[in-house]
């Protein structure tokens, strides 16, 4: 937010700001939420500072009954958790329901490894023992995103408070009320202090972010948000764990079914009006197929009605990628018409004739954008698709095994799924590369991201 406020939010002891939340898909306001002020994030701070000793000190097995305490009150919450999700960005209330439950089980999945979080023995001396031990880092702030509120803000939280870290999260500003409502339901399962909420634009998240006092600083959102908090880390210290976005690719070989790759594509541009991390924002499709392809996906995309982006700051910035494109030569297909009447609605829009010198295939748009490149060979997309700043992940459909294993292996993701644009095994993790940021999201590997080790060297002493 910016205004005549602005100075006294970052200088005074208490906010006089608020968010205002407008319903995407009517217009209507949702409500105001107060944003915290200075000396309020002091408080938190030092509140999370004071108690996490004892949180660390706290049985294992206890810290895993509290966890299992919050995904059950999660669950009994899921359709007030869904609604709220629905009013403040759009999401489709079952989608929304999908994600709170999926957040549930991720604080289940959490319950369940961190008491077996261990670490590992040394062959030393015969009459010394050495051992390798994980501690919790610290003080964690979370700064979660909108696009999927609860899920990921449990991953970060999860793995952060089953190690014995606290917590102080920030949920987006776009996203206030769910995110408040999602750190009440935890913290009422928690020791005081232990995970607080605190609210705000990305200046609260700068502020978080340039602390000496915290020990790890967990980002998922955009890259030039990602790029800053890397910034702040290098000054004071404090551990960055970072997903930044991405410019994930999709490349569609020859032999394939073209119209089940066309519904591929559309379930990965399209789901949730584009607004997922991993969502394709890249098509790079064989000759051999294209024309049965394009003609499928733009099918696909005149069947969706316009649905809501978060806000219509949002779909500014999507339809300026699509003007973009097009002033740089691409054809528009379908969609790219910006919906008369209230709300932020936008259309599953498709683009031919798309290179590398326009926006929408160099950065993230964030919405439901199919830009199609038709390339001579399965070699020329794969090469196209890593020519790219971002690595977060990539989709491959091919009926060539062999080529799977090419491309798997050329890509510089962290992620590459071979004929399936969704999915992946519960308990599966992720690693951003590149500028999609650094260290793993999800899985037993963020428990060891939420920790450090000590190595001990123990021998009796002399008699």
């Amino acid at each position: 937010m910016s205004g005549p406020n602005a100075v006294t939010f970052l200088t005074g002891n208490a906010s006089t700001e608020t968010i205002e939340i407008l319903d995407p898909t009517t217009g209507a306001t949702v409500g105001k939420v107060p944003m915290t002020g200075v000396a309020e994030i002091d408080a938190h701070v030092e509140l999370a500072t004071r108690v996490q000793p004892m949180w660390a000190r706290t049985p294992a097995a206890e810290r895993a009954a509290a966890l299992r305490a919050c995904a059950a009150s999660l669950r009994a919450h899921a359709d007030e958790l869904a609604e709220l999700n629905h009013v403040e960005t759009g999401r489709p209330r079952p989608e929304g329901k999908e994600g709170v439950l999926a957040g549930a089980a991720t604080l289940e999945q959490y319950a369940e490894l961190g008491p077996v979080h261990r670490g590992k023995t040394l062959q030393g001396e015969f009459e010394a023992t050495d051992l390798m031990v994980w501690e919790p880092r610290g003080v964690v702030i979370a700064l979660t995103p909108w696009n999927d509120p609860v899920a990921v803000s449990c991953g970060l939280l999860g793995a952060a408070l089953v190690t014995g870290n606290t917590v102080v999260h920030k949920p987006s500003e776009r996203a206030p009320h769910t995110g408040g409502l999602l750190g009440d339901l935890l913290a009422r399962a928690l020791p005081e202090g232990v995970l607080q909420t605190v609210q705000g634009d990305g200046r609260v998240g700068a502020l978080l972010a340039a602390r000496h006092d915290v020990d790890v600083v967990a980002h998922v959102g955009s890259t030039a948000t990602g790029r800053s908090i890397a910034k702040s880390v290098a000054i004071t210290g404090a551990k960055a764990l970072l997903e930044n976005g991405g410019n994930d690719p999709l490349v569609v070989d020859a032999g394939v079914d073209p119209v089940w790759a066309a519904g591929q594509a559309a379930l990965g541009a399209f789901a949730n009006s584009g607004q997922i991390c991993v969502a394709v924002e890249r098509i790079f499709v064989h000759v051999d197929v294209a024309e049965a392809f394009l003609a499928a996906l733009v099918a696909e995309a005149e069947s969706r009605k316009p649905a809501p982006l978060v806000d219509r700051r949002h779909r500014d910035r999507v339809h300026a990628h699509v003007r973009d494109a097009m002033d740089h030569g691409a054809d528009l297909v379908t969609g790219g018409v910006v919906p008369d009447g209230a709300g932020a609605h936008y259309p599953a829009t498709v683009l031919t004739h798309c290179d590398s010198t326009m926006r929408i295939m160099r950065e993230e748009t964030f919405g439901p954008v199919a830009p199609v490149r038709v390339v001579d060979t399965f070699e020329q997309g794969i090469a196209e698709a890593a020519n790219d700043d971002y690595g977060l992940a990539a989709t491959v459909l091919t009926p060539s095994l062999g080529n799977a294993q090419h491309a798997w292996r050329e890509l510089p993701v962290g992620t590459v799924k071979i004929n399936a644009v969704f999915g992946g095994a519960p308990g599966g993790a992720a690693h951003p590369h590149r500028a999609s940021g650094t260290g793993f999201g999800y899985g037993p590997e963020l428990l060891d991201e939420m920790t450090q080790t000590k190595v001990v060297h123990l021998r009796p002493a002399p008699v």
